[in-house]
């Protein structure tokens, strides 16, 4: 009897008696292999590291290895979500168990694969944040959980439904985990059958196992029963003992809860005022981390409203200025600052670099920023459409920090260098013109260059002068003398409809 067949053996007698949540853990590893063994659907189970993830993955592998091998007749796809920007040592642990899924289900003869998933280059946090400069997410505008995590696992689920017509994913969602989540799931639940409808993926269906289990019952289990693919769950207590937070779970819809509280989520993330997580991290032992956390909290301090005109401009991405009234007994109107500076964001890209480039000086193979980012972080900042880049400074501030050059993509820089810059600043400040508004009206006259039609320059350049050019004061003493205005003809239309009213 080989090692492996020992070990379950071994397994049988340990949970032959167990229970947890009032259910034997022998009956909730029979119900797994019966709703898998009920159909031709194949299973997608969604693995974020944590300890919930991490159950369901263990339990369905052992319902896998104690089901008679002419039973395993369907894949099982484990799908990651990786953000790009998740806490690096819990990166590293996840990379390290999907290499081993893939290892292991090949020698145990289970139908099983392990796959990462990534948001696409001009939609990653970076992309976002210093190439189009969005804010810092907020709970009011948290622009990352859909672009980040949504996406990428939905393209994987609809590919999959797509392959096979339908589809059922696998997930550590427990009631326990917030009242929100826990009507999600009652809300979705087929009657009589053990999976339920997704919340907004058509012909996926969604199975949770351990729906009612509390966060001691997963731990109970993950203690003391043994890992089906070796080893242990030591490495996974120990970072949740670090760092004293809970599991940012796989999100594949809205009604998820927000993992900015979290640990497990990502490294950046400003929805919460301080990330305690990281900082129990690092009080544990991880002192690398620490630039890492001073990174983010500034980004933090970026969202601060009384600060927020110092980090952004105070123009839309439109090139208008905006404002809102949020307060309808009020007609005081509140200004919409607009995208991070592009200063702001190559100082934030240098620093970030600089941060990179320290942690691999000290041995640790740790990439925070992927060329394919800084690529499309390029790309933005030459078309900008505040403040284009005409200097095309992201080279120079890579091969700054680097001392030395990657790779970058061929006529990717545009028609103008950086002294063009330079003499349209001069000119626009001897003749009191804004060198961007000149930058934009000659990319407009040349992008039609050399086409035999020039349909439509006309309204491009017209669509330019209407953007706000002007200071923000001079833009608002503007606006105010509009109101004035429009208040005056506001009452003259009055006094002449209560005129019209008199008798003759």
């Amino acid at each position: 009897m080989n090692k492996k067949k020992y070990q379950y053996k071994t397994y049988l007698e340990q949970i032959k008696n167990a229970v947890i949540a009032d259910k034997p853990i022998i009956d909730l590893i029979n119900e797994i292999q019966n709703v898998y063994s009920n159909d031709e659907r194949p299973w997608i189970i969604g693995f974020s590291g944590g300890k919930d993830s991490t159950t369901i993955l263990s339990l369905i592998y052992s319902a896998m290895l104690l089901l008679p091998a002419s039973k395993r007749k369907k894949h099982i796809y484990v799908v990651s979500s990786d953000t790009l920007v998740e806490t690096p040592v819990v990166v590293d642990m996840i990379n390290r168990i999907l290499d081993t899924i893939n290892h292991q289900a090949q020698q145990d003869d289970i139908p099983m694969t392990a796959h990462a998933v990534y948001p696409k280059m001009d939609q990653t946090f970076w992309t976002n944040l210093l190439g189009r400069g969005y804010p810092a997410p907020k709970q009011t505008f948290r622009w990352c959980t859909e672009r980040m995590k949504i996406n990428p696992v939905s393209t994987f689920i609809k590919e999959k439904v797509a392959e096979f017509g339908e589809a059922v994913v696998a997930l550590g969602s427990r009631r326990e985990e917030s009242s929100s989540r826990a009507q999600v799931i009652a809300n979705h639940k087929i009657e009589g059958s053990s999976l339920s409808r997704h919340t907004s993926l058509p012909n996926a269906y969604t199975f949770m196992p351990i729906e009612y289990w509390t966060a001691d019952d997963v731990w109970e289990y993950l203690m003391s029963a043994p890992c089906p693919w070796e080893g242990d769950n030591q490495e996974l207590f120990e970072l949740y003992k670090g760092s004293n937070q809970g599991e940012c779970p796989l999100v594949i819809d809205k009604s998820t809860p927000s993992c900015g509280n979290s640990r497990f989520g990502c490294w950046t993330c400003t929805v919460v005022t301080k990330d305690k997580a990281i900082h129990g991290l690092i009080e544990s032992g991880e002192k690398w981390m620490q630039p890492l956390l001073d990174f983010r909290n500034e980004l933090y301090e970026s969202t601060i409203p009384e600060k927020k005109n110092k980090y952004r401009n105070f123009k839309r991405r439109t090139g208008k200025v905006e404002y809102t009234n949020n307060d309808p007994d009020s007609n005081e109107l509140k200004h919409i600052p607009g995208p991070y500076w592009l200063k702001q964001r190559q100082e934030w890209l240098k620093r970030l670099l600089t941060i990179e480039k320290n942690i691999r000086d000290n041995n640790r193979d740790i990439t925070l920023i992927k060329p394919e980012e800084l690529q499309a972080i390029r790309q933005q900042w030459l078309r900008d459409p505040n403040e284009p880049d005409w200097a095309d400074s992201l080279p120079r501030i890579y091969s700054e920090v680097y001392d030395t050059e990657i790779e970058w993509i061929e006529n990717d820089a545009g028609a103008f260098t950086e002294p063009d810059a330079i003499l349209l600043n001069d000119l626009g400040a001897k003749y009191n013109i804004p060198a961007e508004l000149i930058m934009k009206l000659i990319e407009v006259e040349l992008s039609v260059s050399g086409l035999s039609k020039r349909k439509g320059i006309l309204q491009k350049l017209e669509s330019v002068l209407k953007k706000d050019w002007e200071t923000l004061d001079e833009i608002n003493t503007r606006n105010t003398e509009s109101s004035k205005h429009d208040s005056w003809k506001e009452k003259l239309i009055q006094l002449q409809s209560e005129y019209s009213e008199i008798p003759a």
